[in-house]
């Protein structure tokens, strides 16, 4: 029987930061929920906006206890104060899973287009079409950010299907633990 896991997946925001949560088992997936984090424009200021994305972040994390968290990168823009702006928030939201023991995995956003439609140029409705086929919900959330959080999830679910049965490390001293033998002393 295959193993059980849980994703979490992240479309960093500063105005709606959106995140989906889906559970895997073998070649299934299922929609455990999805939603997101609604900050506003102008109401509070940046640094409040990264505390709150790290409190809810980490709030989910602690509900719903996945064991992998996928993130949107930010796409490069024309815009640096807005680059800059998407970074601190994928940053926060990724210290938030790496506080609590996750695997972090980044995808970029043609990337999550792609793995859910087909085509890295497809609309936020087309992937929110796609996802109701494949994860069969009846309703659409209010705002698209919760679907794209949950496009990351399920970009990583294809990516990684077979991971159970290969090797994943959390980094170079976890590759140097299950790898002793490749190991060169020097």
């Amino acid at each position: 029987m295959a193993e059980s896991r849980t994703i979490i997946g992240i479309d960093p925001g500063t105005n709606v930061t959106g995140y989906g949560i889906i559970e895997c088992e073998g070649k299934k997936m299922k929609l455990i929920g999805c939603g997101v984090i609604k900050l506003g424009k102008a109401e509070i200021s940046h640094p409040e906006k990264l505390k709150k994305i790290f409190e809810r972040v980490s709030s989910l994390v602690k509900e719903f206890a996945p064991s992998e968290m996928a993130l949107e990168a930010p796409f490069h823009g024309k815009n640096v104060q807005a680059m800059l702006k998407l970074g601190r928030a994928q940053g926060v939201a990724m210290a938030a899973g790496l506080a609590q023991g996750l695997e972090i995995f980044e995808y970029a956003p043609r990337k999550v287009k792609v793995a859910v439609t087909g085509s890295g140029a497809a609309s936020k409705e087309q992937v929110a079409a796609m996802l109701q086929k494949l994860l069969i919900f009846e309703e659409w959330p209010t705002y698209l950010d919760a679907t794209d959080g949950l496009a990351v999830a399920v970009c990583h679910f294809f990516q990684n299907k077979n991971l159970s049965q290969g090797k994943s490390y959390s980094g170079w001293d976890s590759f140097l633990k299950q790898n002793s033998d490749r190991k060169i002393e020097r």
